[in-house]
């Protein structure tokens, strides 16, 4: 008996992807780097933020695969560079603008980093995210504050301090709390400017 073509098999229903509006992302985002500063990035588990979030496990498991993607993915959410936008007219009065919104944030960030620890230097993703949007940007606008003070003819463009003026600013608030114990503050990296960083620049 010659067997009848089969009939086209109903296609299989794939689950939806959750929908997760932009506000219940940000509340999970906020949550997972709130939980990274508290207890150490080792320490953080899905489950815990799903926990503190009310959230099932497995919507953040769908949306975000593994807990590295997830902090990455929260890392690079909504990220500003805190001294974008600096433009007094001098570049001394930039630097100071600069040190205060850095000190601002300093504590803050610098928990994070190194809360983040080991995974930084194991996990590329988190790596690349850390670069992304804690280092690059901040170190991008203060380029600009530098360029700019060129154009205006405060400092030359050769001079030889020039290059390490954001690792002489942004280094200086990561490794305070090694040193001394305690953040570099608005008012710590004031004085740092007026005493190291304005007079290798000449402009003091």
């Amino acid at each position: 008996m010659t067997r009848q073509p089969a009939q086209d098999a109903e296609p299989t229903a794939v689950p939806a992807r959750s929908k997760i509006s932009s506000e219940r992302e940000r509340e999970f985002f906020a949550a997972v780097l709130d939980e990274v500063r508290s207890h150490g990035y080792e320490a953080v588990t899905m489950e815990g933020v799903a926990a503190r979030t009310r959230c099932g496990k497995s919507t953040l498991y769908r949306r975000w695969g593994t807990k590295a993607r997830f902090v990455a993915a929260a890392l690079r959410a909504d990220r500003q560079p805190r001294c974008a936008g600096i433009d007094t007219g001098s570049l001394a009065g930039d630097l100071r603008l600069a040190a205060a919104a850095a000190g601002a944030w300093s504590d803050q960030d610098t928990g994070l980093l190194q809360a983040l620890g080991y995974a930084v230097m194991t996990d590329s993703d988190l790596r690349d995210a850390v670069r992304e949007t804690v280092v690059a940007p901040e170190v991008a606008a203060l380029e600009a504050v530098l360029r700019r003070g060129v154009e205006r003819g405060e400092v030359p463009a050769d001079h030889p301090a020039l290059p390490f003026v954001p690792s002489m600013i942004f280094g200086v608030t990561r490794i305070r709390p090694l040193v001394d114990g305690q953040p570099a503050d608005a008012a710590y990296l004031a004085r740092y400017v007026e005493s190291a960083v304005l007079p290798a620049l000449g402009l003091a």
